[in-house]
């Protein structure tokens, strides 16, 4: 099963570079959290079927596709909106026509709705939900069968993600100055022999998850001291994922020896 989690929020004046560093000013703090148009270009150059994509806002016009009468009815605000096709994300919608996943989930304008794309260049379908604000009397939590292959499971990198990610490394816009970025098609070859070199090297699992606290036990109250007490075992904890493995993964993304 392949998921895609941008997550990130779209704003049209914020979708350009990453350019905030800490320490944030509170300008910095209400732009960090917005995809731009670096990200969108990579993702666009994902060529193998995803099962499922969750993003933080809707794709613009995916109200189309369900009980829109129904959504007005709830949410009058909204009608204004649709009306200008600005509620939801622009990119988002991009991504949705090219992806083609089979599920995709968003939340941010916190209520019920679900939608079925049938794609028209290929006739596949993708299943739109998203769910409501986490509230007691509100639907905020649905189950979803998908359909996958026998496992066992276990997270691993994604070849082809990786591969895109060193391609573009170069060119991460890590200033305000004015970048150009162009759609340029992806060779990515090369750059998925490099992946699979070193993941035949280092192994293809990120690294080991194991329990790290004792689960929840309803039967005994949660107090301040407990909930100290199981940040405490976590941080001393010799199990945790060791710095190194995450460095391993960012320079899978990055140029050796200066390689572009």
């Amino acid at each position: 099963m392949r998921s895609v989690s941008p997550l990130l929020l779209y704003r049209s004046t914020a979708c350009i570079r990453h350019f905030e560093r800490p320490p944030y000013n509170e300008s910095d703090l209400r732009s960090v959290y917005h995809i731009r148009e670096y990200d969108v270009m990579k993702l666009k150059h994902i060529k193998e079927p995803i099962d499922i994509f969750i993003s933080h806002d809707w794709p613009v016009g995916i109200y189309e596709y369900g009980n829109l009468k129904r959504l007005v009815q709830r949410k009058p605000h909204f009608q204004e909106e649709i009306r200008k096709r600005t509620l939801g994300s622009l990119p988002a919608a991009e991504l949705l026509n090219q992806l083609k996943p089979h599920y995709w989930f968003s939340g941010h304008l916190h209520c019920n709705f679900a939608a079925v794309i049938q794609h028209r260049d290929n006739g596949s379908i993708t299943k739109f939900l998203a769910l409501d604000k986490c509230l007691p009397g509100r639907k905020f939590l649905q189950i979803v069968d998908v359909n996958s292959d026998p496992g066992p499971y276990e997270i691993q990198y994604d070849e082809e993600w990786l591969a895109i990610t060193r391609k573009f490394n170069s060119i991460f816009p890590s200033s305000q100055k004015t970048v150009h970025l162009r759609p340029e098609q992806l060779d990515k070859q090369d750059y998925r022999e490099w992946v699979r070199n070193k993941l035949i090297t280092r192994g293809a699992r990120p690294f080991d998850f194991v329990q790290t606290v004792s689960p929840f036990d309803p039967s005994r109250p949660l107090t301040r001291s407990s909930t100290s007490d199981a940040w405490n075992q976590l941080s001393d904890d010799g199990n945790s994922a060791e710095a190194g493995d995450v460095d391993e993964l960012e320079e899978l993304a990055e140029d050796e020896d200066g390689d572009a």
